[in-house]
């Protein structure tokens, strides 16, 4: 067990439970804030998707979707807009709007032929509207949607192939002026590995530039970026997290 020590000395008493939320009838799989902290998005093994709202530090249930036929993995609010989405089991992507106090599938995305793990948005600097996002699958690809009308998703590009066995998570790296000037995100896999895939020019689309083949002993289930430094954290079925410095070298791999 590991702990830094930020401003002082950490105690038990710091994190105490404030609440227990209850209502799914399986597993729950994944939880998301909306971007003002009003309202937290659940999703669940028995195939719905939970919205609950903040009032005076109690939550209420104020909606509860249900549209997917198979279980829940990951929900999703969007960065700019007051939409979720939602990755499921059924190999698609749902995407969840209010609509006169209720809250409706406005579109469903297929692309995946086999579960869709997740999804992560594109980071764009001072808020401005996040057009595209990419979804990871267990048929080993990867899918840029991107919304050249707004609300209206389409595939720009799918990356076959792009691990040998389930990509579990995907995650858009911040624009970091220090290790690229293209855009790119990061990737974690059952093949123990993770990737960096890149944008390129003239339309050419991303292209898996950098791979780490045995990042972890075992399955790669989550990756993570820094959101101020060039820094990709991993974690693995070996127990363990590590921290990948995307320095110098790598710069020059991006940049080449």
């Amino acid at each position: 067990w590991y702990q830094r020590r930020v401003r002082g000395e950490l105690k038990s008493g710091d994190f105490e439970c404030i609440a227990t939320l209850e209502g799914h009838e399986n597993e729950v799989k994944s939880v998301a804030w909306d971007a003002s902290g009003t309202f937290l998005a659940t999703c669940s093994r028995d195939k719905s998707v939970w919205i609950w709202e903040m009032v005076d530090s109690e939550y209420e249930c104020v909606g509860v979707l249900n549209g997917h036929s198979q279980d829940v993995k990951s929900v999703h609010w969007h960065p700019n807009e007051q939409l979720i989405f939602s990755c499921s089991y059924d190999d698609t992507i749902k995407i969840w709007k209010e609509e006169d106090d209720d809250w409706v599938c406005t579109k469903t995305l297929q692309g995946h032929s086999s579960t869709v793990w997740d999804l992560s948005f594109e980071k764009k600097p001072n808020k401005q509207y996040s057009d595209r996002f990419v979804s990871c699958s267990e048929d080993h690809s990867l899918i840029v949607w991107n919304a050249k009308t707004k609300g209206d998703w389409t595939i720009s590009q799918k990356l076959t192939e792009a691990h040998e066995r389930t990509i579990f998570d995907v995650e858009w790296a911040p624009a970091y002026s220090t290790l690229s000037n293209r855009s790119l995100f990061a990737t974690a896999s059952a093949d123990n590995s993770i990737a960096i895939f890149q944008e390129q020019g003239n339309g050419e689309g991303f292209k898996k530039v950098i791979t780490h083949q045995r990042a972890h002993e075992s399955d790669v289930n989550s990756v993570s970026w820094s959101p101020t430094h060039p820094l990709l954290a991993s974690a693995g079925d070996d127990f363990s997290v590590k921290i990948w410095d995307f320095g110098t070298q790598s710069n020059a791999m991006l940049s080449s």
